[in-house]
């Protein structure tokens, strides 16, 4: 059964950074593209960043501006989402996912984790 548990989460000052972490487990986690989304209050989810499963090609949404890095730990099944010049927008609960290709759209994740939500505000 895939379990994808994502933590880091919390309450961050506009400018500051946080980096999320997602343990993955129940499948080969290096075999497997990943990415990560966010959902913020009444909107609809929305893809942020994916990476292939050698880690080695990341794709980003253009809105990020190039302050998010994706990146993964085969070693430790953990997928990373590092976040910088945190703005009140990137407010909302993110997820990771188990997806087929590290550019595959939110309705082809085959599953995602619970989320851990950022606040950004001063």
């Amino acid at each position: 059964q895939v379990q994808l548990v994502e933590s880091g989460g919390g309450l961050a000052q506009p400018g500051g950074s946080l980096t999320l972490s997602c343990a993955a487990s129940g499948f080969t986690f290096s075999d497997s593209a990943m990415a990560w989304a966010r959902q913020a209050p009444g909107k609809d989810l929305e893809w942020v960043s994916g990476v292939s499963k050698d880690g080695i090609h990341t794709f980003y949404a253009h809105s990020l501006k190039g302050r998010f890095t994706i990146s993964r730990d085969n070693d430790k099944n953990t997928l990373y989402l590092q976040m910088r010049v945190l703005e009140p927008e990137d407010t909302s609960l993110y997820y990771c996912a188990k997806v087929p290709a590290a550019w595959a759209a939110v309705y082809d994740f085959e599953a995602r984790g619970q989320g851990t939500l950022v606040t950004v505000s001063s």
